[in-house]
């Protein structure tokens, strides 16, 4: 069989995208699991985009592009965990809440990464057009291991965190993390292109199999010690000037 051309990359995981909105903004995530029983499916996102919601108890609005449906989501129907180190969160919703497909995307095994110079591809709602799904790509230019981040050679912008960072390997097709912030070039005090960051998939490969129930989901729920700020700007151990792309 002939490689996966990025084109059909983004047909075969665009079903499985997601536009999330709160009170403070927006974002996007994608479905990464589904519960054994098929109850319960795990959709996840950058943790900047849901911890606002979560620590004040605020509905979010998930929209799925591909079906046009729009869910509202109470915190009493669905249970976040956080991954705040990562920057990356799950998301567990009753699947009846939106027609999301059968099977998750697949994920690269645990403890695989990509070598820089590698490409990377990317889905999101950017604000500048909010109503569609865009597709982004760019290479590698570090894996910092102890973040668990890829500094990628691409644009980010606001409105994609959460998106889907994904790699073509031959005839197949992997989610290699989550898109999480920028890193703007301002050496020359103007504001020029940099760096995005995508954040690996640890804590949602760990979470593959837990997630059986609602109530199992919520009974690990995440707890935020202090109110997160609404618009953070910074990602500890990265380079100061980066930012989260919300």
């Amino acid at each position: 069989m002939a490689d996966v051309e990025w084109y059909e990359a983004v047909e075969r995981i665009r079903p499985h995208v997601v536009r999330i909105l709160s009170p403070q903004g927006s974002g996007t995530g994608f479905l990464f699991s589904r519960s054994a029983n098929g109850t319960v499916c795990g959709i996840a996102t950058a943790a900047h985009v849901v911890d606002h919601a979560h620590y004040w108890e605020q509905p979010i609005r998930i929209q799925h592009e591909s079906s046009g449906a729009v869910a509202l989501i109470r915190p009493s129907e669905r249970a976040i965990l956080l991954d705040e180190s990562h920057d990356t969160a799950a998301i567990a919703i009753d699947s009846n809440a939106l027609a999301l497909p059968a099977e998750p995307l697949s994920m690269i095994p645990n403890g695989q990464y990509l070598r820089v110079g590698n490409a990377l591809g990317w889905l999101g709602f950017p604000a500048i057009s909010s109503a569609n799904l865009c597709f982004f790509t760019g290479r590698v230019s570090a894996w910092v291991e102890s973040n668990g981040a890829y500094l990628v050679d691409g644009v980010a912008i606001n409105g994609v965190s959460g998106g889907p960072a994904f790699t073509i390997l031959g005839e197949s097709m992997f989610i290699m993390g989550v898109v999480s912030a920028y890193i703007p070039n301002r050496a020359t005090g103007e504001t020029l292109p940099g760096l995005g960051i995508v954040r690996d998939v640890v804590q949602l490969q760990s979470l593959i199999e837990p997630i059986r129930s609602l109530d199992e989901a919520k009974a690990e729920e995440s707890e935020s010690p202090e109110p997160p700020p609404p618009m953070p700007e910074t990602e500890p151990a990265i380079p100061s000037s980066a930012r989260r792309v919300t």
